[in-house]
């Protein structure tokens, strides 16, 4: 049963590291190079992030510089970031691009924190479905007879906590980037 409750713990952590993945993400009003990760490069045959065929830094608050290291891919950098759909605009120089981050209005604000709150709706949803297999596993060893029924009423509590402390981590992460999306 201990076993059980060990994958349980490490399937929440699965999905509160997923989350903090998709809400870093999620573009503020400030240059973030984690917006790039998922942005993918067609370089020598094959699609890697960009950071694996460039230096990336932050320039100025509204603004990435990336140096790629082959200068034969800048274009298709600049192609990549675009159909990305980042809401973010590109300039190309004669070394690489700079990354520019526009001004949030206050629609595209709202959006952002919708789509904050999207990502935070389908953690739970897969935290939700982890505590569904775990108690199915934990009625059947009851059923089964290896599992009294004290020991039975203690995985479940044990369950319902720690899928308690997981929507409370949630929470928290989208109030953090709820801040940093209106400032």
């Amino acid at each position: 049963m201990k076993h059980n409750i060990n994958d349980f713990k490490r399937g929440l952590s699965d999905i509160e590291e997923w989350l903090k993945k998709e809400m870093s993400g999620i573009r503020t009003g400030r240059a973030t190079i984690n917006l790039l990760d998922s942005v993918m490069v067609e370089s020598y045959g094959t699609k890697s992030p960009i950071n694996q065929n460039a230096t990336i830094n932050i320039e100025d608050p509204k603004t990435i510089r990336i140096v790629p290291w082959d200068k034969s891919l800048i274009q298709a950098i600049e192609k990549s970031i675009t159909v990305a759909d980042l809401g973010i605009s590109t300039s190309v120089d004669g070394e690489g691009l700079r990354v520019i981050f526009p001004n949030l209005t206050t629609e595209t604000r709202e959006k952002l924190v919708k789509q904050a709150k999207g990502k935070m709706e389908e953690a739970k949803i897969s935290t939700r479905n982890e505590r569904n297999k775990i108690m199915k596993e934990i009625d059947e060893d009851k059923k089964d007879g290896g599992l009294p029924e004290d020991d039975m009423k203690r995985a479940k509590d044990e369950v319902e906590s720690l899928i308690k402390k997981s929507h409370d981590a949630f929470e928290d992460l989208l109030k953090k980037k709820e801040q940093e999306i209106l400032i």
